[in-house]
């Protein structure tokens, strides 16, 4: 009689599988708290940088002043003739170092007189 073959080491298979899909969706999930966090950032630093146009000052230390240094790097502020400033803020890459994207943000203040 032939007796069926044995499940041992199933379950250690399985997971050998599974790890390397765990790490990429914790690193998917990370990706997008980072992209989540950048727009938040922009908003922020787009609304600093209007505040100080509109008071006189300089829009591009405004904004660099709330935007933490990993965020800063490629930072760019521009000021639209129609007193609006316009951030770009890079999507820094969970892997490889580099950016995804830039997220554009738009504020403007009127100035108070």
């Amino acid at each position: 009689m032939r007796s069926l073959p044995s499940d041992d080491g199933q379950a250690t298979v399985e997971l050998v599988a599974i790890v390397p899909l765990l790490g990429v969706l914790v690193a998917l999930l990370w990706q997008a708290v980072l992209a989540g966090e950048t727009i938040w950032l922009g908003g922020g630093a787009a609304r600093a940088a209007a505040r100080a146009a509109a008071l006189g000052a300089d829009p591009v230390r405004a904004a660099r002043a709330v935007v933490p240094g990993r965020f800063a790097a490629g930072l760019r502020v521009q000021r639209d003739r129609d007193g609006s400033v316009a951030v770009l803020l890079p999507i820094p890459a969970v892997l490889g170092g580099g950016t995804l994207a830039a997220i554009p943000t738009h504020a403007r203040f009127e100035a108070q007189r």
